[in-house]
């Protein structure tokens, strides 16, 4: 990978601001001087911030600090040793990702804070001040009076300035599942949402919110508050205090020990972000979380490659056929069970995805159901053992498989659900990755439905955030890219490993084939655009045609237009695109010709306008392309737009394919009307566009040879 840096220097990189222990605050300013962070000590020696916006204060006076179980708790009586600043530009190019260029340009204050007691340990605080937002984190070095480190918590404050508009789920500590709400910071409450039917876990032990939260000031300013590098260490939640309008942390815990983070010096934290921008559309071109980790460990990572893939999962969904085999009480052997007969992941029918796939031009296929167990997966807390990751049913012959898929150009994803038996999945790792390393597979979907194996851990604790760090590092030694359910949060990992591609950590589309609640409403991927995409790449299988999902589910449906459903292969981004919807329901259909065309790996993205929870239309130019795909999505209200073509490249012709809403389209009344035009374009143009209520709009340009 070429790596384009020009490392911009103050006094070789590094300015001693102060080196005495009278100094008591420090500031440090955006790149541009529209961002100021203020560092101090109050009389009482505690760290605190502040954060400003063109002058306008951001974030108010908020503290920090620790509590531990084996140590007294930091916060007070602090003195600054000294501070320092550094600034660094530099650009880096993504081996895959929403674009290919990064700037990573930021000015970083940090502190060298020690206590005036008699331990007098010590510890820093960076803060990196970006054009788009902060991060910040905490790192303890190696000292005689901290070596095992036992967190309770932090005690890292974030106060507001106002009662800000909030779009926020939970603080759940085992699944990110719910439903964005929308409401004033002081009306968050996370505890109603505590039981919830169609989630297979969850728990919510306080008032929090889950990250990203995103906010809008009265005054026009969007925020969103995160982490970034969460590595060895737990899941962050943001604990609401409604009265002062404030937030603290809440870190994720576990039930087999008080504290809820062990580590041993020397350490850092993940950082602490805050986005901020003008435009919400600013909030999804921020590239803030992805530049605070660290770059390319892997090396060489030419063997991930971004494409689109068909797969035997929906149709488990809407009950046309099963994960299972046969209703067999013999887990030892499945030789001579009677099958039921609606087994999904057969030899016959991958076939005949691997078929459908190599005709369209789609690069890979899922295999849910493949392996044995799923007869006992869920429901029962005895499930240590139940799976194996080489093991196929009877009538899954792999080896057939794989051969016919790479005689038709097509790739084999693997499937891995552990049912949240996370032991067995560990002690398998190894041996499951090499059968896939052997076949030829170089991507895998994980699993982890049902409450975490051992008992007591959570899905966002720092027991399984290990967890995953382990299943990415063994999967990057057998050259595999992995995609995973019921994850811990993105935290932009990806460029440190880029083989974490893919993610789900959201309410995705099959809540709409089985949800006894009506389903994701025409509003919530308007909201998940400017919230849960912010931390990174999605696997929320779009495509969806067949919206009503006869003759399989009367009662529920998908809540968007046909023509939303291709609008979200460019609005919700992953390298890895799923056309979800059955082949039977795309044989034949004119809209599949841009499902056939989109990208999934681009130059650049521009967000040409967007508010949060209402619309959003994004621009994306295809790498090593000159093609471009323009989505556009919105809430219930039916909505007339107008974009400029400007992002095209000058004095160059393109033809404009555009996969509108019907003139009488409705997301409930009649989701399936759409229609197809096509005209010359240049950079010059605009577009006038209608979507109607739950609608959408997708645009490819192609360029024109003369």
């Amino acid at each position: 990978m070429r790596i384009f840096s020009c490392l911009l220097t103050l006094s070789a990189a590094m300015l001693i601001v102060s080196a005495c222990s009278t100094t008591h605050s420090a500031k440090v300013l955006s790149p541009d001087e529209n961002i100021e962070v203020q560092f101090f000590i109050d009389n009482d020696g505690q760290a605190a911030y502040t954060i400003y916006h063109k002058g306008q204060s951001v974030i108010d006076t908020s503290y920090l600090g620790f509590e531990f179980t084996n140590l007294p708790p930091i916060g007070k009586n602090l003195r600054i040793v000294r501070t320092s600043k550094k600034a660094q530009s530099e650009k880096w190019e993504m081996p895959w990702g929403e674009q290919r260029l990064v700037n990573n340009t930021y000015n970083e204050l940090d502190v060298v804070l020690q206590e005036e007691s008699e331990t007098q340990r010590f510890f820093s605080i960076a803060f990196r001040v970006y054009n788009d937002g902060v991060g910040f984190r905490y790192s303890f070095p190696k000292q005689d009076a901290m070596d095992e480190v036992l967190i309770a918590d932090e005690k890292t404050q974030f106060n507001l300035t106002g009662d800000h508009t909030c779009w926020w789920i939970p603080g759940d500590w085992d699944i990110y599942e719910h439903l964005y709400n929308k409401s004033l910071f002081s009306e968050i409450d996370a505890l109603s949402k505590r039981n919830h039917p169609n989630l297979a876990q969850t728990y919510i032990p306080v008032n929090a919110v889950n990250t990203p939260v995103t906010m809008k000031t009265n005054e026009g300013l969007y925020l969103s508050f995160h982490e970034a590098a969460l590595v060895n260490y737990s899941g962050l939640t943001l604990e609401i205090d409604t009265d002062n309008m404030s937030m603290r942390s809440n870190l994720v815990g576990s039930e087999n020990h008080k504290h809820k983070v062990k580590v041993s010096t020397p350490f850092s934290t993940p950082w602490r972000t805050i986005q901020i921008a003008e435009k919400a559309g600013d909030l999804i071109e921020s590239k803030l979380i992805v530049n605070l980790n660290e770059p390319n460990k892997l090396g060489d990572v030419s063997w991930i490659k971004p494409t689109k893939y068909v797969g035997i999962w929906w149709e488990m969904h809407l009950g046309k056929s099963t994960w299972d085999y046969a209703a067999t009480q013999d887990m030892s052997t499945y030789i001579g069970a009677k099958p039921h007969g609606k087994h999904g992941a057969t030899t016959e029918n991958t076939k005949r995805y691997i078929d459908f796939a190599a005709a369209n031009g789609i690069g890979a296929v899922l295999v849910e159901g493949w392996n044995t167990g799923w007869e006992y997966w869920i429901g029962t807390d005895d499930r240590e053992g139940i799976f194996d990751f080489v093991t196929p049913y009877p009538d899954y012959n792999v080896d057939e498989l794989v051969y016919y898929a790479k005689t038709k150009g097509v790739r084999l994803i693997m499937h891995h659900e552990t049912s949240a038996a996370v032991t067995t999945y560990e002690q398998q790792l190894d041996t499951a990755y090499a059968f896939m390393q052997h076949h030829g597979m170089d991507m895998v979907k994980t699993g982890y439905v049902g409450t975490i194996i051992p008992k007591g851990e959570y899905h966002h604790g720092q027991w399984m955030v290990n967890h995953y760090m382990n299943v990415l590092q063994t999967a990057a030694n057998y050259k595999v890219a992995v995609n995973s359910h019921e994850p811990i949060k993105a935290t932009g990992l990806r460029r440190t490993y880029p083989n974490d591609v893919s993610r789900e950590g959201l309410r995705g589309q099959e809540f709409n084939a089985w949800a006894t609640d009506g389903g994701n409403p025409p509003s919530h991927l308007p909201t998940v655009a400017f919230t849960r995409m912010l931390a990174g790449p999605i696997d929320f299988t779009p495509g969806i045609f067949n919206i009503k999902m006869d003759p399989y589910r009367p009662d529920n449906q998908i809540n968007t237009t046909l023509a939303q459903q291709l609008a979200l292969y460019v609005v919700i981004y992953s390298p890895l695109q799923m056309a979800a919807d059955l082949p039977e329901h795309y044989d034949g259909h004119p809209a599949f010709q841009f499902i056939r065309d989109v990208g999934v790996d681009w130059e650049k993205s521009i967000v040409l306008n967007g508010e949060v929870g209402q619309y959003v239309t994004i621009a994306r130019q295809e790498r090593n392309s000159e093609r471009w795909f323009v989505g556009s999505i919105t809430n219930e209200e039916s909505r007339d737009i107008t974009i400029s073509t400007d992002f095209l490249k000058p004095n160059v012709k393109y033809k404009a394919t555009i996969y509108a809403d019907g003139d009488d389209a409705h997301w409930d009344n009649n989701p399936t009307s759409y229609k197809i035009d096509s005209l010359v374009v240049d950079s010059e143009s605009e577009l006038n566009l209608s979507l109607a209520p739950g609608g959408g709009v997708a645009i490819s340009f192609i360029q024109q040879n003369n």
